[in-house]
């Protein structure tokens, strides 16, 4: 294997973009490839799709890249970005789905298991 599949995280707002993938990072360890793409270029709310492609770029190892979006338009934007086999589009819940994804993607998991650790995220319970 030559590099871990990417997780993006793709948010209206920077800074809760910034720190899910924290979270994520910190959960799964040094072997995960996680980035932030949130809010607008002039750091305003909303989502970009240059922002995004950056993202993907900064976590691609050539293992693919799964992209988390939180909600409304920046599940379009990120649809924008969408390359099958290579660049996937998660519809999991932002912060579970972000660390189960990323902590199966520096066990070095492949990207089809990686997206269904992913969606496996919708059906955590917390009691």
């Amino acid at each position: 294997m030559s590099g871990v599949v990417g997780v993006v995280l793709v948010s209206h707002s920077a800074a809760l973009a910034g720190e899910a993938a924290r979270l994520a990072r910190e959960i799964a360890g040094t072997g995960a490839r996680v980035a932030a793409a949130g809010g607008t270029e002039d750091g305003a709310l909303g989502t970009s799709a240059d922002l995004i492609e950056r993202a993907i770029a900064e976590v691609d190892q050539g293992e693919g890249v799964i992209l988390i979006p939180d909600l409304g338009s920046s599940v379009l934007t990120a649809r924008l970005l969408e390359e099958p086999g290579k660049v996937v589009l998660a519809d999991v819940p932002f912060v579970e789905g972000a660390v189960a994804a990323a902590v199966s993607a520096a066990a070095g998991a492949p990207l089809a298991q990686v997206l269904s650790a992913a969606e496996d995220a919708r059906t955590y319970r917390k009691l």
